[in-house]
């Protein structure tokens, strides 16, 4: 009896393996089908405001970063991209 309990134990307190890396299937289609929506709904709302103000300059800036954005969201593979290289830049790889 003793020696099953020192065994259970034994079993128990024996460290599991790591994972061999981050598991990241599907999260960017997660984050387009997400923030996608709520991205071009604050761009328009945005855009619509600068242009009631009549804010031109600013009108033209805030589509200039919307268009930079909306490139990390709408292009193909361009968050896989990002997120190794982030990775790597962080020594997670």
């Amino acid at each position: 009896m003793v020696e099953d309990a020192l065994h259970l134990t034994q079993h128990l307190l024996t460290p599991s393996p790591s994972p061999t890396g981050l598991n990241t299937q599907g999260l960017a289609d997660f984050l387009r089908g997400f923030f996608g929506p709520l991205f071009l709904v604050t761009v328009s709302v945005v855009a619509l405001f600068f242009l009631f103000t009549r804010e031109i300059t600013r009108f033209v800036q805030f589509v200039a970063v919307a268009i930079a954005i909306g490139v990390i969201f709408y292009v193909p593979n361009i968050i896989e991209i990002l997120a190794r290289g982030i990775a790597g830049a962080l020594g997670l790889t």
